[in-house]
């Protein structure tokens, strides 16, 4: 069993050090670094491999203990040149020194380190090895040297009998399947075509009478979809293997014609099968099932690989798998920096589980959440601030926003103290329309208001009005015909709105009034239908009229809270950094 693997230089990992245990779940968003673990797993195994059949128990001169790697042996890793496996794609520094005081420089190579620790037989096991890039297609692998001394780490023999096997998604299984021999087998899988090699597996279980894992096999999809898998057949005149399995009628049916989410499990079950009492590599089992298969297959998988004697590592982005996986397995969360959950830290757990690893992974990337009610004020703020010129702008562009739609504080209050119980140096800013309620202040947490009853009465203004009937007009004869036509129209509306309104002792021009619903919307219904037109302009669209807003005549209100969302996301410290 693996039980660490510390990871250096390595793709998009600058310096990753996880504990591991019998069954790990890698779980995080997509790009957040699952996959890249698992081949940093798959790329150690190879330089195990490829160590042991050229050095072992030969003497290996210090200066070149290393052996070569080719990258087509990459076959869990397909990368089209070898620079792709470093971070940032940078194999060499040059160091800038002095030798009798004339300036020199010295090239110096980039390693990949990667240190896998483990039991096996009750006997621990440590085994690193660095990697260094030749050229575009091999690198060389050596052990790894010894800090405090001229040494190199060994290759235990418990490392030999450590056997890695990797497993990408089901990729659509083939009409049509030949007979391969298993370094095919291999090599296709790890170039993801797992549709080129489902039957063969098949077929090596269905010929493994001894072990009874076919009818195991048989017994577990009848359970899971209620039909009956027929034995593999071997085709020799065509070289070809079939499989065939019985719907719930009866009907006799080719393999191909089944769902994906059967052909996915049957994939998983015959690759654990067929790999017993070995470190399983799983990226992505839960693809192509839904949230009930998700929480079966899972179960499964865990429970046949402790009869196998195996272990699971599964890189996985379903809420499903982790809460299975959480009070039970070995959970890394890839959000900020790789890390373990534990009861040490049960609050992130909380947080992934109640709030969404997608909205932890957001705040441990920014830092900071600001919280508006939906994406009209988000988008209105940023016309504002275009419009002043503010340096808001930067931070307003792609911020972690949580929209509370119903401008009640708590919720956004229950949210953000949610995430910072599993990050505790997040910061965030609130801004709510105006509230019969005062506000509170508490640690992290900002909140404001604006005066006014909501954002929308900010460019809710005669003038600003006008100049949206003729904005996107021409300045030419005829564009001029029709603005006029336009301008009055907007008139025309504004003062029926007006009307309307007086009924009920409203100006629409008041601070108090509720500007979108009450004067906005009954304006431009009534603009359009006097121009004949369908309706152009709707709530999520009024940041356009925050555009138009004069500079001079937007009120100070404005400045201050730009200011406020400022100073909070200046405060943020993000953990990706």
């Amino acid at each position: 069993m693996l039980t660490r693997i510390r990871i250096r230089n390595f793709k998009r990992f600058d310096d990753v050090d996880v504990e591991l245990g019998k069954a790990v779940v890698l779980i995080g968003p997509n790009n957040s670094g699952k996959t890249t673990a698992l081949q940093a797993l798959a790329l150690w195994d190879i330089g195990v491999r490829r160590w042991n059949e050229k050095r072992k128990g030969k003497s290996s001169p210090e200066k070149r203990p290393g052996v070569t790697v080719n990258r087509r042996d990459l076959v869990s890793i397909p990368v089209p040149v070898a620079n792709l496996l470093w971070r940032d794609l940078h194999v060499r520094d040059v160091l800038q020194s002095k030798e009798n005081g004339k300036p020199t420089q010295k090239t110096e190579n980039v390693r990949v380190d990667i240190i896998v620790d483990g039991v096996t037989h009750d006997k621990a096991w440590s085994c690193g090895l660095e990697f260094d890039y030749a050229n575009e297609e091999s690198f060389y692998c050596r052990p790894l040297r010894i800090s405090s001394g001229p040494g190199r780490m060994l290759v235990p023999d418990e490392v030999v009998s450590t056997h890695i096997a990797f497993l990408p998604p089901m990729s659509g299984l083939a009409d049509r399947e030949f007979v391969k021999e298993p370094g095919e087998i291999g090599l296709l899988i790890g170039q993801g075509q797992t549709a080129q090699v489902l039957r063969n597996l098949c077929h090596q279980i269905y010929k493994n009478k001894v072990s009874g894992h076919w009818d195991d096999l048989v017994k577990l999809i009848r359970t899971l979809f209620g039909v009956e898998l027929l034995a593999p057949q071997y085709i020799a005149e065509r070289s070809e293997i079939t499989m065939s399995y019985k719907d719930e009628r009866e009907n006799k049916l080719d393999l191909s014609s089944s769902g994906r989410g059967l052909q996915q499990t049957l994939l998983l079950l015959a690759h654990l099968y067929a790999n017993p009492g070995s470190v399983l590599l799983l990226d992505e089992p839960d693809a192509h099932l839904e949230i009930l298969r998700q929480r079966q297959t899972y179960n499964l998988l865990i429970r046949i690989a402790e009869q196998q004697g195996s272990q699971i590592i599964a890189a996985s982005h379903s809420e499903v798998v982790l809460n299975e996986a959480a009070d039970r397995d070995v959970v890394i969360a890839f959000v900020g920096k790789p890390h373990r959950i534990d009861n040490r830290n049960a609050q992130v757990l909380k947080s992934l589980r109640d709030i969404g690893f997608d909205q932890y992974y957001q705040a441990e990337e920014t830092g900071w959440v600001l919280y508006v009610e939906n994406s009209t004020d988000l988008a209105i703020l940023q016309a504002f601030a275009k419009s002043l010129d503010h340096i808001a702008q930067q931070y307003l562009e792609r911020p972690f926003v949580k929209y509370v739609e119903t401008n009640l504080p708590q919720k956004a209050r229950d949210h953000f103290f949610g995430l910072q119980e599993a990050k505790n140096n997040l910061v965030g800013i609130a801004v709510f329309d105006r509230l019969d309620s005062g506000l509170q202040s508490a640690k992290g947490l900002t909140e404001t208001m604006w005066r006014r009853r909501e954002i929308e009465n900010y460019f809710c203004m005669e003038g600003v009005l006008l100049a949206y009937a003729i904005h996107d007009l021409p300045d030419d004869l005829f564009g001029r015909v029709e603005s006029q036509q336009r301008e009055q129209a907007m008139r025309d509306a504004i003062a029926e709105v007006t009307k309307l309104l007086e009924i009920d002792d409203l100006d629409p021009w008041s601070p108090d009034v509720k500007a979108s619903d009450q004067v906005l919307d009954r304006v431009f219904r009534l603009f359009f239908k006097k121009l004949k037109l369908p309706l152009q302009l709707r709530k999520s669209d009024y940041h356009i009229l925050a555009g138009l807003v004069p500079k001079e005549r937007l009120d100070a209100e404005i400045t201050e809270k730009l200011d406020a969302i400022v100073a909070v996301a200046k405060k943020a410290k993000p953990s990706m950094e």
